[in-house]
């Protein structure tokens, strides 16, 4: 018997399955404007006949069934932002959901018609809010934070927001275990308003306790403690604890970092505060791939240990193999290094970096093999200020044009000094910006001994801007943003053939022109294109990125600039590129696509289009 009764209920859930999921009934939904955008977004984020129509299929009673559950959810949405004699009102095919030949006509229509689905609403009067009290002891300032006034609309999340704010600013004046209770809620309809009533306990004001580290293998625990810019005895604050947290997490060797805060007082009156820490593997190998349609494809790998000595010190090692191809090369290169990062050297904000470096380069413009070696002392002056100073030694040998019969060696001591701004907030460079700016400014003071020997100083000014669309309400948050770029460069001191060829200015390719090919905008050797390059550079580019989906994006953009012998802030003839490219979004960074060709053909040698293939925007 109970057998049976297990069958008739699986053959009956069967049947109404069948009946809600077969035949799926194709429908279109109008919801009517209530004249608030806010509410109006709220109400069709909420609404599963729109979020769910082209996912989740249904036959003509699902339907049904979905707009009836979509009253109540709407309706409460309503009720949350003070309409609380609102009412949902659905019809499908101008028919009320409660039709019993509803079903029917669902099953009836033909292939390829869509049922209407009107979704309206009668708002009735807007609530607003009456007696604003707030039950318990609490200090003034916790007070004035609530930012709720009688006769502002009673919209739920506003509310609730009051209610946060106290108790974020209690718990940020020491009061760790203060408790702010939903409000308790009170609907005269008589007069149309909701009376609240916030019940608060402060608790007691506390400092922070014993800092414990729990996770650690190899760092050492007094190296973590002592980078925390949280003591024992300070008072207790959540923005604190947070700050330690996230400078925890920049020294770059945890992969998560959690904080565990104590649920009540010590012995001593503070709070217990333990930061529970995993290590990322020690050791990690990347391997790393672009391509660029004037320097060819290039492809390598680094090696790098996290932790050499026990504080952090970061030791990387890396190869590439460079100029695979490419219409700006003539032959294959190298680029080889190996980097030591000494953090909090002398200061928390301060490292010190030493820096091998072997490169070797067959360009159209010249040919160079080279070492250099260096170090950099980097101070961190705020959340988006950087500055740098250091001292660079090279040698080098450099053929120019490349084939030249007298190759000449060069001896480089420079000493650069820079000044870098980055409001845009992004983890990594690799990181697509959407807001704020990165800028930078570096001054490099140079003395070249050789044949011929020359001091002179080179300036380079880098600015990019990033506007995200949405700040106007015109598309949703990092859909759409504008992106501007300039560069001005100027060498002085010495003269064009002065300067060692690697030192001068050169313009095309990603980083300068698009459309034109990499070191191909600027003056040239007599009765040849191969590139010279100039003691003054000024470029700049707009562009707009689209994103589309989940991963997929587009970008328009225009690139000018010039290369020259003077730096003019407009100079009389700029090479201009536009073009369009291709984004696919990755964890790592978005990769990148560009299609870039140039407004004019100046010369023979100006290839008609230009390719870049990388991972990373353009700037």
């Amino acid at each position: 018997m109970l057998r049976s009764s297990i069958i008739a209920v699986a053959l009956i859930l069967a049947v109404v399955r069948g009946a809600l999921a077969a035949n799926p009934v194709a429908y279109r939904v109008s919801i009517a404007p209530t004249g608030n955008g806010g509410l109006d977004a709220a109400l069709a984020a909420t609404a599963e006949l729109r979020t769910l129509r082209g996912t989740a299929p249904v036959g003509p009673f699902g339907l049904i069934v979905r707009a009836r559950t979509d009253v109540d959810r709407l309706k409460t949405v309503l009720d949350s932002f003070g309409y609380y004699e609102s009412s949902v009102r659905i019809t499908i095919d101008g028919r009320p959901l409660a039709d019993p030949q509803l079903p029917e006509r669902l099953a009836r229509l033909a292939q390829g018609q869509d049922a209407a689905v009107v979704v309206g609403f009668a708002l009735g009067p807007l609530y607003r809010l009456g007696r604003i009290s707030i039950d318990g002891e609490l200090p003034p300032f916790a007070r004035a934070v609530l930012g709720l006034r009688t006769g502002d609309p009673a919209v739920a999340a506003a509310v609730l927001a009051g209610g946060a704010r106290v108790r974020t600013a209690l718990e940020d004046h020491g009061y760790a275990f203060a408790r702010v209770d939903p409000p308790i809620a009170t609907l005269d309809e008589a007069h149309r308003v909701l009376d609240l009533a916030f019940p608060v306990v402060a608790g007691p004001r506390v400092r922070i306790g014993a800092i414990s580290i729990v996770g650690l293998q190899r760092l050492r625990a007094h190296y973590v403690l002592g980078r925390l810019p949280l003591h024992r005895g300070e008072p207790y604050s959540p923005s604190a604890i947070e700050r330690a947290r996230t400078t925890l997490i920049d020294v770059g060797v945890f992969s998560t970092v959690s904080v565990h805060v104590g649920k009540a007082p010590d012995a001593t009156g503070g709070v217990p505060v333990t930061f529970v820490v995993r290590e990322r593997p020690r050791h990690a190998v990347s391997i790393n791939a672009a391509y660029s349609s004037d320097l060819g494809g290039s492809g390598g790998v680094t090696w790098t240990d996290r932790d050499v000595f026990g504080h952090a010190e970061r030791f990387s090692v890396s190869s590439s193999v460079t100029n695979i191809g490419g219409s700006a090369t003539t032959g294959l290169g190298y680029d080889a290094s190996a980097k030591l990062v000494k953090p909090e050297f002398g200061d928390r904000d301060q490292s010190l970096q030493f820096a091998l470096n072997a490169v070797k380069q067959s360009l159209v413009a010249y040919d160079q093999t080279a070492v250099t070696a260096g170090t950099t002392l980097v101070r961190k002056l705020s959340s988006v200020w950087t500055a740098n100073v250091g001292v660079t030694a090279a040698n080098e040998l450099i053929v120019q044009p490349p084939g030249a019969a007298s190759p000449r060696r060069y001896t480089l001591i420079e000493l650069p000094i820079g000044l870098n701004y980055d409001s845009t907030n992004v983890a990594s460079p690799l990181d697509d910006p959407l807001r704020g700016m990165r800028d930078s400014l570096t001054v490099t003071p140079t003395r070249s001994i050789g044949s011929p020997s020359a001091t002179f100083v080179i300036t380079q000014l880098k600015l990019a801007g990033y506007l995200d669309l949405h700040r106007f309400g015109w598309t949703a948050p990092g859909r759409s943003v504008v992106a501007v770029r300039g560069l001005a460069g100027l060498a002085q001191g010495a003269g064009e053939f002065g300067l060692p060829p690697d030192q001068r200015f050169y313009g095309g390719g990603s980083g300068t022109i698009r459309g034109f090919r990499y070191q191909g905008v600027g003056p040239v050797f007599p009765h040849t294109t191969t590139p010279i390059g100039g003691t003054a550079i000024i470029a700049g580019s707009l562009e707009f990125r689209q994103r589309f989906g989940k991963n997929f994006g587009a970008a328009v953009f225009v690139d000018a600039g010039q290369v020259s012998a003077s730096l003019k802030p407009l100079p009389s003839v700029l090479r201009v590129g536009i073009g369009a490219g291709l984004r696919y979004y990755t964890p790592i960074g978005p990769i990148r696509i560009d299609f870039a060709l140039p407004a004019r053909r100046y010369s023979p040698s100006d290839d008609p289009y230009e390719i870049y293939v990388g991972l990373g925007q353009a700037f």
